[in-house]
C-alpha cells in the first residue's frame, strides 16, 4: 500500500512538473486571472468559484485532456534507487545491444557522410533558400540526384541484429520458454497468451458490434453504424480524450476519425501551434542537412511508388523535413531506449561543450520511415496539424518499432508474440516453413516494423490503427500477422521455399483486418 501511494506521488509529481512548464498552465493562469472580473467570483470562496468558471468554459476538460495525455505516455514507476537509465530500459543487455546498433547506423552515416564529400549541415545561399521557399508547395517536382545516397538501413537489417539477441544470463537457451521457442528471437520476454489477448482486446469479440464488419454485411445500419456515428459525435461534443480512446476500440467513422484521433492525441492546433510549424519550416530553408537527402531518397522509393499515397509527396516532404529539426522530438528519449546521436565542432571531437544533437530530433530516418506519415495524409490536410498528429503518434508509439527494448510494445516483443502465436496455434504450419527454411519472422517483420503501412488498403489500415490508439498498444501489429499467415495457411503449406511463401504473402491488399482479427482471437481453440 504504501509502494502504491510512493507510486502514485512520483506520477503526480512529474505531471506536475510537465504540465507547470506548458503553454496551457499560463492559458489557466491567464483565464484565471480573467475570471476574477466576473461578479459571481466571491471572494469568500474564491477556490470553488473559480473550478466552476473553468468547468462552464471547457479548461477544466482541456486540463483532464492534458493529464490523461501524459499518464498514456508516461512509463510506470521504477523503484527508487533505480538509476535514471532504468526508465529508458531497465535490462542491461538491451541497452547494450541498442548502444551496439546506434554505433553502425552512425558509422554508416559518417562514411557516407566522407565518400560524398558531403557535410553533415550547411547553410543553405540567399538564392538556394528563395529557390526551396518558392517551391515548398511543390517539391515532389524536384528531381534531384539521389543515386549515390543509400537508406542508412533497411528492416532487414535490423531484424539480423535482433536475431543475435542473447540474454548472457541464459547460457545456450536453458531457460524453458527458450529451449521450447522454434523461432528466430531468442531472448526470454514476458508475452501475452492468447487467452490474455482476448481479455485485453474483449471489444474486438465476435459478440461486439465492430465498424469494419457490421458496416460492411447485410447487417441494417440503424443496428450497429448509425448509432455508433451518434456516440462519436456526443464523445466529440464531450472533449474527452479517455472516452475517445475507448470509443475508437470499435472503430472509428470515416468523418469522424480525424477529429476523435486529434482529441486521443490531445492535439489542438492553435495560433501557437501553427507559429512553431512555420519555425520549424523556417529552419528547413535556412539549413540542408544530410538527413534531408535521406529523406527524399525515402519518399522517393516508398511512398512515391505507392498507389495510394504518391499523391501526397509534398506533404510528406514538408512534415518530414520540419520533424527533422524539431527539438522537442528529443523530449521522448527519457523512455525510449534509444539516444539522440551527438555531433561535434570539427576538431572539438569528444568535447560536450561542443556537441549538439544531430539531426535536432535525434532520429535518424531508415528506408520506409515515410510511410509513417503518409497513411495520416487521409485525414489532415492542413500541414501544421498533419505535422503534430504524426509527431504525436511518433513519441508515444513508432519509435518502438525501431528501438531494441524490453517494452511489451517494442518491436523484439512484438516479434516474439508473432512468433509464439504462430507456433502455439498453428504448429504444423510453423514447423512446415521453419523446416524448409522460411521462418515466418523473416516475411512478417517488414509488416510489423511499418505498422503495416503500404501493405494493407489505406481504408483497412486506418481501422487497425484506430485500434492502436484505443488500446494505446501496438501489440495488435503481432495479432494481425499471425492472422494473416493463418488465413494463407492452406496455401502456406503446399510451398518449398522462402521465395514461394513470400510470393504467397505478397498482396495484402485485398485484407480485411478486423475478420482477421476476431477470427484469430476468438474462434482459436486454446
Amino acid at each position: 500500500m504504501l509502494q502504491e501511494e510512493t507510486d502514485l506521488s512520483v506520477i503526480i509529481a512529474h505531471i506536475v512538473q510537465k504540465l507547470r512548464s506548458s503553454r496551457l498552465s499560463t492559458q489557466l493562469g491567464f483565464q484565471a486571472s480573467v475570471s476574477l472580473q466576473k461578479p459571481e467570483i466571491k471572494l469568500e470562496s474564491l477556490k470553488e468559484d473559480i473550478k466552476e468558471f473553468f468547468r462552464i468554459t471547457g479548461w477544466e476538460k482541456k486540463l483532464q485532456n492534458a493529464v490523461y495525455s501524459e499518464l498514456t505516455v508516461f512509463p510506470l514507476p521504477r523503484h527508487p534507487a533505480a538509476p535514471p537509465e532504468h526508465l529508458k530500459e531497465p535490462l542491461v543487455y538491451m541497452r547494450k545491444a541498442q548502444g551496439s546498433w546506434e554505433k553502425r547506423i552512425l558509422k554508416s552515416l559518417n562514411s557516407m557522410c566522407t565518400e560524398l564529400s558531403i557535410p553533415l549541415a550547411r547553410k543553405r545561399p540567399v538564392v538556394e533558400q528563395k529557390e526551396l521557399l518558392n517551391k515548398w508547395n511543390e517539391m515532389g517536382t524536384d528531381e534531384p540526384d539521389l543515386s549515390l545516397f543509400r537508406p542508412v538501413y533497411a528492416p532487414k537489417d535490423f531484424l539480423e541484429v535482433l536475431i543475435n539477441l542473447r540474454n548472457p544470463n541464459y547460457e545456450n537457451g536453458d531457460h524453458l520458454n527458450l529451449r521450447t521457442h522454434l523461432g528466430l528471437i531468442q531472448v526470454p520476454l514476458k508475452v501475452k497468451y492468447i487467452s490474455e489477448l482476448k481479455d485485453y482486446f474483449i471489444e474486438l469479440s465476435l459478440n461486439t458490434g465492430q465498424l469494419g464488419i457490421d458496416d460492411a454485411t447485410q447487417v441494417p445500419p440503424e443496428l450497429f453504424e448509425n448509432e455508433h456515428v451518434r456516440l462519436g459525435q456526443k464523445v466529440l461534443a464531450e472533449q474527452d480524450s479517455a472516452a475517445a480512446q475507448q470509443y475508437v476500440r470499435q472503430g472509428s467513422p470515416t468523418a469522424l476519425r480525424a477529429e476523435l484521433w486529434a482529441l486521443i492525441l490531445n492535439v489542438s492546433n492553435q495560433p501557437e501551434d501553427l507559429l512553431y510549424y512555420e519555425q520549424l519550416k523556417s529552419n528547413v530553408i535556412q539549413h540542408d542537412l544530410l538527413v534531408d537527402s535521406l529523406i527524399y531518397k525515402d519518399v522517393k522509393l516508398t511512398a512515391s511508388n505507392d498507389d495510394y499515397y504518391f499523391v501526397f509527396e509534398d506533404y510528406l516532404y514538408q512534415v518530414l523535413l520540419c520533424f527533422s529539426r524539431d527539438t522537442s522530438v528529443l523530449g521522448h528519449f527519457a523512455y525510449n531506449s534509444a539516444s539522440p546521436p551527438k555531433s561535434y565542432i570539427r576538431g572539438k571531437l569528444g568535447m560536450e561543450d561542443y556537441a549538439v544533437f544531430y539531426p535536432p530530433n535525434g532520429v535518424i530516418p531508415f528506408h520506409g520511415f515515410s510511410m509513417y506519415v503518409a497513411p495520416l495524409c487521409f485525414l489532415y490536410h492542413e500541414p501544421s496539424k498533419l505535422y503534430q498528429i504524426f509527431r504525436e503518434m511518433y513519441v508515444r508509439f513508432f519509435f518502438r518499432l525501431h528501438s531494441i527494448s524490453s517494452h511489451h510494445s517494442g518491436i523484439v516483443s512484438l516479434c516474439f508474440l508473432f512468433e509464439t502465436l504462430l507456433q502455439t496455434h498453428l504448429p504444423q504450419l510453423f514447423y512446415h516453413l521453419r523446416e524448409i527454411g522460411a521462418q515466418p519472422l523473416r516475411i512478417s517483420f517488414k509488416w510489423m516494423v511499418r505498422a503495416f503501412s503500404g501493405y494493407l488498403a489505406t481504408d483497412q489500415l486506418l481501422l487497425l490503427w484506430d485500434r492502436i490508439l484505443g488500446y494505446n498498444s501496438l501489440e495488435i501489429l503481432a495479432v494481425l500477422a499471425a492472422a494473416v499467415f493463418a488465413f494463407r495457411a492452406v496455401n502456406l503449406m503446399e510451398v518449398t521455399s522462402l521465395a514461394a511463401a513470400e510470393a504467397v504473402l505478397a498482396d495484402l491488399s485485398t485484407l480485411k483486418v478486423m475478420p482477421l482479427l476476431q477470427i484469430f482471437l476468438f474462434a482459436t481453440v486454446t
